[in-house]
């Protein structure tokens, strides 16, 4: 009995005193999708941030394809020492009933490190779009059933479930476009080239703002201050309705206790900086 107790201890000072040296070399953020969309904004910037604060370089780098498994997978079998994290979205907890095998468990092998943001989502549209609020676009979708483009950032992806739930509960059809990124969705709905794109309002803000595109209604359950007067997709007479975008961070399993917690405060920091 004693002896059991003294290796827990003693593993206990081997797991902070590695936490206290932590990190010894670069940290590698893994970015599972394309470069250019919100999530790789919102990484940089964070990554940014804890190399100033932690005094060791924070590296984001990219695993794109499948839906964000490959970057999934990448990170699951990476040494569990805290110098490879994961960024994950909502699409991570979805994956599993997309995939009927997945390269790794989504509970089992990873640590959850923080969650660091729930993103305002709304539903773009090229400018020229014939409709200029939620309720206009479903009288369009009625009027002419299957008309609609909607730009998707892959089949099964978030932003995919989130036009079909729309369409679904408003009893409309559209079709599906689907992108393998969201540079060139944003670029095809900017030249007018698809209709509509249900996105984190990061992906859009700059050309919200010079006219290139335009805001049909808010696709989260709340108003945001970012956008005065433009009500939810919920108050346009979807009740319920609620696309809700969201962004964390995960290590591999076994990444030390210890480790995983001054992570955890170092992006607690970052995110008040």
């Amino acid at each position: 009995m004693l002896c059991g107790i003294t290796i827990a201890l003693s593993n206990t000072a081997y797991a902070q005193g590695t936490a206290d040296t932590y990190p010894t070399k670069p940290v590698q953020i893994i970015v599972p999708f394309t470069p250019g969309g919100a999530t790789d904004i919102e990484a940089r910037v964070y990554a940014q941030k804890l190399t100033e604060s932690v005094g060791r370089p924070f590296i984001v780098d990219y695993k794109a394809g499948a839906g964000g498994t490959i970057g999934g997978a990448y990170v699951a079998k990476s040494v569990a020492d805290g110098h490879t994290l994961l960024v994950v979205t909502s699409s991570f907890t979805v994956n599993p009933a997309f995939y009927k095998e997945l390269p790794y468990d989504t509970v089992k092998d990873f640590a959850p490190v923080s969650l660091m943001r729930k993103r305002v989502t709304v539903l773009l549209a090229r400018p020229s779009f014939p409709a200029a609020t939620i309720r206009d676009y479903i009288a369009y979708a009625k009027a002419s059933p299957g008309k609609i483009n909607i730009g998707a950032t892959g089949a099964g992806s978030i932003p995919h479930l989130a036009g079909a739930w729309l369409h679904n509960a408003s009893n409309t059809q559209a079709t599906y476009i689907q992108y393998k990124g969201t540079t060139p969705l944003l670029l095809d709905l900017i030249a007018e080239r698809v209709d509509v794109n249900p996105s984190p309002l990061v992906n859009g803000l700059q050309y919200i703002k010079t006219g290139k595109l335009k805001i049909l209604g808010i696709m989260s359950d709340e108003r945001s201050d970012l956008l005065p007067g433009v009500q939810t997709v919920a108050e346009q007479g979807v009740p319920g309705f609620d696309y809700s975008s969201w962004l964390g961070y995960v290590a591999p399993r076994s990444t030390p206790t210890a480790i995983v917690n001054k992570l955890s405060t170092e992006f607690a920091r970052a995110a008040r900086a």
